[in-house]
């Protein structure tokens, strides 16, 4: 409600039209991470299924994604990726850095491509089921909450910095045990991000909405649709090595 008061004594804009604003921008925020879930799952489906011939067996295209050095590419680009689009998109319109989300979308399909090689189709969507349920509940308390959750923030980027070394440090490890204590903090770590990042997206705009610059509006939704869709897929991701049963 401060956020609302300060904003209508600001500009003369009133409760309602920053209501229905909030709608209109939290709509465009999940519709945009909507459709890059949509377009991830359907390249990651697409190039597994180019990579298993009829009797099992790895194709060129299997092998070269999955055995050759391109491997260490394909892990690490949407990484990468995201890093640069961070970087960037400052420098965008709003309509290329959408582009560029789609982009980025296709690109981490082609990267967790593996788990249908890896882990049963009923317990991908199953854990995806899971995920979407606890995402949703996550996201509406964030939303909904009156209390400040702000200062989650540097902890859970630092809790995200300490997931990527240990991976890549489990990567030559190759420790269960480890892969197992990760899993477990990256669902906890993930979920307070749903929570948090739902909450900045809310307050962010509720900043800037007197402002009424649409461009900056326009990618503040795509930037949120990035962090939440990270979230999502980070959240299904190690939930799926806890509890995926493998082929």
């Amino acid at each position: 409600m401060q956020e609302y008061v300060r904003t209508r004594s600001t500009a003369g804009i009133s409760a309602e039209q920053i209501d229905a604003g909030l709608r209109a921008h939290m709509n465009k925020v999940y519709g945009t991470m909507s459709v890059g879930m949509l377009i991830t799952a359907l390249a990651a489906w697409a190039i597994s299924g180019l990579s298993v011939d009829a009797s099992g067996q790895l194709t060129g295209l299997g092998q070269a994604l999955y055995l050759s050095p391109l491997k260490w590419l394909v892990m690490f680009a949407p990484l990468i990726f995201v890093f640069g689009f961070g970087a960037a998109i400052n420098r965008m319109s709003a309509a290329t850095a959408q582009v560029v989300f789609y982009a980025f979308a296709a690109v981490m399909g082609v990267s967790i491509s593996s788990i249908f090689l890896v882990f049963t189709g009923f317990s991908i969507v199953q854990t995806f089921l899971v995920t979407a349920v606890a995402f949703a509940g996550l996201s509406i308390w964030g939303y909904t909450t009156k209390k400040d959750i702000s200062g989650w923030g540097s902890f859970l980027i630092m809790g995200v910095i300490g997931l990527i070394v240990a991976s890549i440090i489990n990567i030559w490890l190759a420790s269960p045990a480890i892969m197992f204590a990760v899993s477990i903090l990256g669902v906890l770590i993930f979920a307070g991000l749903t929570a948090y990042d739902t909450q900045k997206i809310k307050n962010d705009y509720l900043q800037m909405a007197h402002a009424g610059d649409q461009e900056w509006l326009g990618k503040s939704a795509i930037m949120g649709a990035l962090n939440l869709y990270l979230d999502f897929i980070n959240m299904f991701m190690f939930l799926l090595q806890l509890f995926g049963n493998r082929e």
